[in-house]
């Protein structure tokens, strides 16, 4: 595949408010994970919550758009530059040749199950305020997004779980390639809500502390919320040396089980093998690998059999999310984002809250910070379903 330009990128998760405070915090080998203090949730789990999303006041034109996960994207948009960026492109493209791709998975679902504790308490009927297709809607968020930026292009929301806004990439690739668009804003937003903290407690994969992935003890996920969102344009003729490039997507359905990755990690490994063949790269080109790396016992293990397979014990490799929590639908964009920050800046970041690595999981994981040339990484999100994706990013220089 022709490589694609991210001329810009910003996010926003626990550990801070755009890139700036984003490094900071992996430099310092900072979390944002606390104990649950969410709503009315009482659940002993940690999240990663982004402060004072609720604050956030969406401007009046897009009142109907009211909803936490609608004001965690426009905390993103406003950051680095970003909504000046697509500005420019617009003017350079044109709105109507600019796609708008997110990956969400949860989008405002909690505005929903806010309006039932609202019910008439006689018809049972929802509040009249409530607007289900602008707020809980999966499509919202792309929606809100494209008026945030006054773009007219396609707009696609992908909600794959966790893999999201890691196929987001690979969706605006090819409309980018058919000649459709010219340049995509893509991104992940998700938020946290009701559903997702009971739910994936019902299923036992919350931990009762910050998540340790590749611990030997491990024993589930912490939850987060992020947004998180490039640009993506053609690679211009002349570009700086810490430019970062989208090299090689590998997308893959293994459909093992509907909550389970397959025990060999078969689906994990056909997208990195496809994201390696598209990028024209072998297993060795790879500096640093962004594991999916959930920290619940099988995902981890399955994880390590397919990147075994491929890179042997020896690519260094850790997963973000003792950092930021599991973003979900969000966590491919944040992810990759976190490699942008690698490749500019030479950081190989630490997987926290890990303290004594499996055996059983043979991997180079890092457990401190590791400043070197990064050259090219590769980031791994896979979801529910066996719904998996690949994205391998490099610096130009």
């Amino acid at each position: 595949m022709n490589p694609l330009w991210l001329s810009h990128f910003t996010a926003t998760s626990s550990i801070g408010r755009g890139l700036q405070q984003t490094l900071d915090a992996l430099r310092g080998q900072r979390g944002g994970l606390a104990p649950c203090a969410f709503d009315t949730v009482d659940l002993p789990t940690f999240v990663g919550e982004v402060a004072a999303v609720d604050t956030v006041a969406l401007p009046d034109a897009l009142a109907a758009f009211d909803c936490r996960n609608n004001r965690l994207a426009l905390l993103g948009l406003m950051q680095d530059g970003f909504a000046e960026a697509v500005a420019a492109a617009s003017q350079k493209y044109g709105a109507q040749r600019i796609g708008v791709f997110i990956g969400t998975s949860t989008s405002g679902i909690l505005q929903t199950e806010l309006a039932y504790r609202r019910l008439d308490p006689v018809t049972g009927a929802f509040p009249p305020d409530f607007s289900y297709r602008t707020t809980h809607n999966t499509f919202s968020v792309a929606d809100f997004t494209r008026h945030v930026l006054a773009l007219a292009g396609p707009a696609v929301v992908v909600s794959s779980a966790c893999s999201s806004s890691a196929k987001v990439f690979a969706s605006a690739r090819r409309m980018m390639a058919a000649g459709l668009i010219d340049a995509a804003v893509v991104g992940g937003v998700d938020s946290l809500c009701l559903t997702t903290l009971y739910g994936f407690n019902s299923l036992g994969l919350t931990s009762t502390q910050a998540c340790r992935p590749f611990d030997v003890e491990r024993d589930g996920i912490s939850i987060g919320e992020a947004a998180a969102f490039a640009l993506l344009e053609p690679v211009p003729d002349r570009l700086d040396a810490d430019a970062v490039l989208l090299l090689g997507i590998g997308e893959s359905s293994d459909a093992h089980h509907m909550s389970s990755p397959h025990p060999e990690g078969l689906g994990a490994r056909m997208a990195m093998q496809e994201a390696l063949a598209t990028a024209g790269l072998d297993a060795a080109d790879i500096d640093y690998i962004n594991l999916h790396g959930t920290a619940t016992p099988s995902n981890d293990a399955a994880e390590t059999r397919a990147v075994a397979a491929l890179f042997g014990s020896v690519t260094p490799c850790s997963s973000t999310k003792g950092a930021t929590g599991h973003t979900l639908g969000a966590a491919g964009g944040l992810e990759a984002v976190i490699c942008a920050l690698a490749l500019q800046h030479g950081l190989l970041p630490a997987g926290l809250n890990t303290q004594q690595l499996d055996p059983a999981l043979p991997l180079n994981y890092l457990l401190h910070n590791r400043e070197q040339a990064v050259r090219r990484v590769l980031s791994n999100s896979f979801g529910f379903g066996g719904t998996n994706c690949s994205l391998i990013f490099g610096r130009a220089g």
